[in-house]
């Protein structure tokens, strides 16, 4: 898969630059690798290291480290960038000391909302956390950042737009879909239990970049798919659900602020709070690559996802951290990149 543009990795760079000094002679331990997280992380931290010269050495945990080298040719051979095999839940604790832990690993098998194997995506989340924290007490790491979700707030009520980090909801427990949310608020839990160890917790909501799958669960995903294909864009719902989509390039360099300076047992926003309907969000996607937009589905406000839209006023006030790319150059930027330029 070919890499990042140089504007991407810029981008992240710009926002994340005191972060990446203040990394600068760090051993950080990576798990996660060949997703989202940790391809932006991956890429973004190789350009860091290049363009301010320094010195972080990455140890990257993965069941198929064929995977990592397939997906991420360009960084294979570097000198600084180990691959170490293993599953997240129980694997060897790896050769010489660490200063960091990005615990990026989740089950990828289904996304929230889905029923497939709900007790194996509690498994993957809780044990993995579990091994992790494990690692860091056998390690004496002293930081973590545990890449949780928005999930873990359970369905948005009406009347909040934008959920805090201290809103009191959670998910259904008869809902076999909230197996997800319930598993990253137990991981959660487990990180707050750890003593010695500033455990830093992202939630993640919802994203567009290079490196999104475009036939996987992402509404957006799918959108830019059916676009860059010349197709009609068809939403199967009836375009009301809210949406905001943070860009990788803002996502890795919030992921890198919080690991450097994110405060412990403290969990921070990790999204956009630009507010779209899905509707309007393939509309957006349709006008920049010329296609049509056709909604076909019914409304259903009882969706445990209509509306699923973080605050993000802790991130920009204790870390300064902002939205820097718009949604519709969110958009540019991921089909200009699917397109091979």
């Amino acid at each position: 898969m070919r890499p990042l543009d140089t504007s991407d990795l810029d981008a992240t760079l710009d926002q994340a630059r005191d972060a990446f000094v203040a990394l600068d002679g760090a051993r950080i331990f990576l798990t996660g690798a060949t997703g989202f997280y940790g391809v932006w992380l991956l890429e973004t931290l190789a350009h860091a290291r290049r363009a301010l010269d320094l010195h972080i050495d990455a140890v990257v945990l993965s069941r198929d480290p064929s995977r990592v080298v397939a997906r991420l040719p360009h960084l294979g051979a570097l000198p600084w960038l180990r691959l170490h095999q293993g599953d997240a839940r129980d694997f060897a604790t790896p050769d010489g000391s660490f200063s960091h832990i990005v615990h990026a690993a989740t089950s990828t098998s289904h996304p929230p909302g889905v029923v497939e194997d709900p007790l194996d995506t509690i498994d993957v989340v809780v044990e993995g956390t579990r091994r992790a924290l494990s690692m860091a007490r056998e390690k004496g790491v002293r930081r973590l950042l545990f890449t949780s979700s928005g999930a873990v707030y359970g369905r948005q009520p009406e009347g909040v737009t934008h959920l805090p980090e201290d809103f009191p909801g959670a998910p259904d427990t008869m809902d076999l879909r909230s197996a997800y949310g319930h598993a990253k608020r137990l991981a959660e839990h487990l990180c707050a239990q750890a003593r010695g160890l500033d455990a830093v917790i992202a939630r993640g909501f919802a994203f567009v970049g290079p490196h999104l799958p475009l036939d996987a669960h992402f509404a957006i995903g799918n959108f830019l798919r059916d676009g860059l294909a010349g197709r009609a864009i068809v939403v199967s719902s009836d375009g009301s659900p809210m949406r905001s989509y943070l860009h990788g390039s803002d996502l890795a360099a919030w992921l890198w602020v919080m690991l450097a300076r994110g405060v412990g047992s403290r969990p921070y926003n990790l999204g956009s709070d630009d507010d779209r309907r899905l509707g309007e969000v393939a509309e957006r996607v349709g006008a920049l690559l010329g296609v049509p937009v056709e909604i076909r589905g019914k409304s259903d406000p009882t969706a445990a996802r209509h509306r699923y839209v973080p605050s993000v006023e802790r991130a920009r006030r204790e870390l300064g951290l902002s939205v820097t790319v718009g949604l519709d150059e969110a958009i540019v930027r991921t089909a200009r990149w699917h397109r091979g330029g």
